[in-house]
């Protein structure tokens, strides 16, 4: 996996807002426990399926997640962005799969605390691919059957929580670009100034969710699957992108390169 950094004139902060006081930073970021977040044991067994790597922080197989979460939280870090929306051209690219890794990456940092939203309404799969219980999850939220203290999940791993989407969504992209969703994208940004918030959005060529939504986050990155996406959908997908803060594209499922420690 490759991340390719686009042209710096295009990460130039296109909204701004204060940062909130954050009670996690002043009470210390290791000591974060979770009173109102459902928390829920994850199986390792089912994460190896799933090709998740980076729960484990001591596996050398997420490094190139972690340096993945370094260039990404460096550009957003220097920007005072908070909000990261990770898409790909097509279906099957390994968005969700890289967004779970990305924001576990980010949880093992120690000043932050990482979110992690399923805003792919017509084909959620994050909490499938976590194996999470969702009694509750962003349908219920969405559909005013629950507060949103409820339908947080902490999947026992440290400064880590997870929004999950628990079925698709009807009209998709009238919900995305409803006053609810822009209130609740603003309340997750704003409650913690040490949280990155990661949205798992659809495929950017199957439909306007994209779109519709991409103007309310502060940065996105484009996951592009090597061998599968040819360069008119990546080109159509960055002309989409055009009025973004386009932080980088991931080149994903390429072969890994054989280096040495020097």
């Amino acid at each position: 996996m490759e991340i390719i950094k686009p042209d710096t004139e295009n990460t130039e902060p296109k909204n701004s807002s204060k940062a909130m006081t954050s009670t996690a930073q002043s009470s210390g970021l290791n000591a974060l426990s979770y009173v109102q977040t459902k928390v829920v044991p994850l199986r390792p067994d089912h994460l190896e399926r799933n090709r998740i790597v980076a729960y484990n922080k001591n596996s050398n197989m997420g490094g190139a997640f972690d340096l993945l979460r370094t260039q990404v939280l460096k550009v957003m870090e220097e920007n005072g962005w908070r909000t990261l929306a990770i898409t790909s051209p097509t279906p099957e690219a390994g968005k969700t799969v890289l967004a779970i890794n990305l924001a576990m990456s980010i949880a093992h940092h120690t000043t932050k605390t990482a979110l992690l939203v399923d805003f792919d309404l017509r084909r959620p799969t994050v909490g499938a691919c976590l194996g999470l219980t969702m009694e509750k999850s962003l349908n219920e939220y969405l559909a005013d059957e629950a507060e949103l203290q409820e339908v947080l999940v902490n999947p026992t791993l440290p400064r880590f929580v997870v929004l999950p989407t628990r079925k698709a969504i009807p009209l998709s992209t009238e919900v995305l670009s409803s006053p609810k969703v822009s209130h609740l994208i603003s309340d997750l940004r704003e409650r913690y100034n040490s949280r990155i918030v990661i949205f798992d959005l659809p495929p950017i060529l199957s439909s306007d969710d994209v779109i519709t939504v991409l103007p309310k986050f502060d940065c996105v990155l484009l996951v592009v699957a090597n061998g599968m996406n040819n360069r008119k959908e990546i080109e159509e997908s960055l002309h989409h992108l055009g009025t973004a803060n386009l932080i980088g594209t991931v080149l994903n499922k390429a072969e890994p390169q054989n280096r040495s420690y020097y």
